[in-house]
């Protein structure tokens, strides 16, 4: 996977120099190593724990208080990205404000996609599709991208919550480390070695998790974590008319939101996922509805949380799920 080097639009030229005029921003610590540039604290960490010390590794959204969907980067972000050796996103419309960073840096970093490793869509950073890209666009479609609010037609984007994507993830990262600093090739491969360990072992227990709760039907406020519900057997049954709208920010047709009542009150909702970030008066009209009727409600966030690691959440995760919907 490579990326093309463009030029760097004069107005980020313009902030990136009067950060370092005013002294905005603190100088940046010496380099060590390789540079690598996630768009979240997810990726950051799993990169974190392939590189060990041998890079540098800097999460640009690494809080719940931040959305990726509507991040605004900074000139600090360009620096971050101009200087980086590996990029990371999740891709799919997700984190759309790395694709402008690449663009508009002239990066020469190689870029991995989780939502195309997997499978969700092309490797868009590729030199020959990335020129071609830029020939096809028109105005109009340039605009909407740079509106960053498009997501994967039919498609889930929040891959992070698939642990299985998240080793093909893991392994996509090491082999491109492996490819720029071939001299520690054999210690990214070990390093990736003992990461796939805990995961399999995660994995175990999703399977044992699923084969003890017995599936059923659960609703959401958003569709971030239906891939770790759905490895947990569960199918959840929530209109995409609301999920769709809560997730874009919009407002929620009244049929669907009706419909999502409907669903909460039918008595087959075993458990209520529910994005912390992205609450809104509908999704705590959900919420009071199924704590009325005695449905149990699952928080999720989408960043990792203080103190924890990848493995870690996701067990935090599978647990929480287990313990609301398992008979004291």
């Amino acid at each position: 996977m490579t990326s093309t080097r463009r030029a760097l639009p004069a107005l980020l030229v313009a902030s990136a120099a009067g950060l370092a005029l005013t002294g905005c921003a603190a100088p940046a610590p010496e380099a060590t190593g390789l540079s690598i540039v996630a768009s979240t604290n997810v990726y950051g960490d799993i990169a974190a724990a392939i590189a060990g010390d041998l890079a540098t590794v800097t999460s640009i959204i690494d809080s719940p208080a931040q959305d990726p969907h509507s991040y605004e980067a900074s000139a600090q972000d360009q620096l971050a990205i101009a200087g980086a050796d590996l990029v990371i996103e999740n891709g799919g419309g997700y984190d759309p404000f790395i694709d402008l960073l690449v663009e508009g840096s002239g990066t020469s970093a190689v870029v991995v996609s989780a939502s195309a490793v997997a499978g969700l869509e092309e490797d868009a950073h590729s030199e020959e599709e990335a020129h071609s890209e830029e020939e096809a666009h028109s105005e109009d479609e340039a605009h909407s991208e740079e509106d960053g609010h498009s997501h994967l037609e039919g498609a889930n984007e929040h891959v992070w919550y698939d642990v299985h994507v998240m080793g093909d993830v893991a392994a996509a990262i090491t082999a491109e480390l492996a490819e720029l600093d071939a001299a520690n090739a054999a210690t990214y491969e070990q390093n990736l070695a003992a990461w796939t360990s805990e995961l399999e072992a995660l994995e175990a227990e999703l399977d044992a998790a699923a084969a003890e709760l017995g599936g059923g039907t659960v609703a959401a406020t958003e569709p971030v974590p239906a891939y770790l519900l759905a490895e947990l057997g569960f199918s959840n049954e929530t209109p995409e008319e609301f999920l769709e709208a809560i997730e874009e920010g919009a407002d929620v047709p009244p049929l669907a939101l009706q419909q999502t009542l409907d669903l909460i009150a039918s008595g087959e909702v075993r458990l209520l996922a529910y994005n912390e970030q992205t609450a809104s008066p509908e999704t705590e009209r959900v919420r009071e509805a199924a704590e009325a009727a005695g449905i149990p409600v699952v928080s999720f966030v989408e960043t990792l949380p203080d103190g924890e690691d990848y493995v870690s959440w996701m067990r935090a995760n599978i647990e929480a799920v287990v313990g609301a919907v398992t008979p004291a």
